[in-house]
């Protein structure tokens, strides 16, 4: 019985994930309350690409982790979209007034985090206390950002239009397509653009399982609790035509 691999990014009604098995064309899209699960899904897929910052540093710089640094110089400025991640005291504060406060501090970072970052806070706290109360899952569960995989699978070209656009949707899905990822009916609970880019963490999901994806950092960083701080996507021996 072939492996399963999941797709995950969050949408309205919590996590919206799209499965299939790496040896059948079957996608199975469902909506999902948190990333438990998806990990404990009848599927048990091997590998999990969710669009979340996984790995908390100490202490991060102007950019963010390494990880978003180098993806942003990937993607460049016209669909950059890469949030620098927190360290992990401020993304743990209390609220966001007491994450300003924390933030701009030697022993933290030097930046404070901008309203649409604060606003993932939650999620990632979700999927960091996750990974660290069940360890076993660390194997299995990988970041991924879903600009980087469309890029790759659009032969390592940042697309040209943003996502919510209609020339940037119709592009998504023809790249997906192409990767034999089409996009089917938008569940309810998620938006086209989170169906599209689950869609697009499911190909990189297959590429991990198959060993032909690549991290950013390579090798990945670990924070004080052991967690890989890196975002992965396609190598280019994988990506389609």
């Amino acid at each position: 019985m072939a492996a399963w691999v999941a797709g995950v990014d969050g949408c309205p009604g919590g996590w919206v994930a799209a499965l299939q098995a790496l040896d059948a064309p079957e996608i199975r899209v469902r909506v999902v309350p948190d990333l438990a699960a998806v990990c404990d899904a009848p599927e048990a897929p091997a590998v999990v690409a969710v669009d979340i910052p996984i790995g908390l540093p100490e202490r991060v710089g102007t950019g963010g982790r390494t990880a978003e640094v180098l993806v942003r110089a990937l993607l460049g400025p016209r669909r950059n979209a890469v949030f620098p991640t927190s360290a992990r005291a401020v993304v743990y504060a209390a609220d966001y007034a007491a994450a300003i406060a924390l933030s701009r501090r030697p022993d933290t970072q030097p930046f404070a985090p901008s309203p649409p970052a604060n606003a993932i806070v939650p999620r990632i706290r979700a999927v960091d206390r996750l990974l660290r109360a069940r360890p076993g899952l660390v194997a299995r569960v990988y970041e991924v950002h879903p600009e980087l995989a469309f890029a790759s699978l659009n032969g390592g070209a940042p697309l040209a239009h943003a996502k919510r656009t209609p020339e940037g949707a119709a592009q998504r899905r023809d790249l997906l397509a192409r990767a034999g990822l089409p996009p089917g009916p938008r569940p309810r609970g998620a938006k086209s653009d989170d169906l599209l880019d689950a869609l697009a963490a499911l190909a990189v999901a297959r590429a991990i399982a198959r060993g032909r994806a690549v991290p950013y950092p390579d090798p990945p960083e670990r924070d004080a609790h052991g967690l890989p701080a890196a975002i992965w996507t396609l190598s280019p021996d994988e990506t389609p035509p």
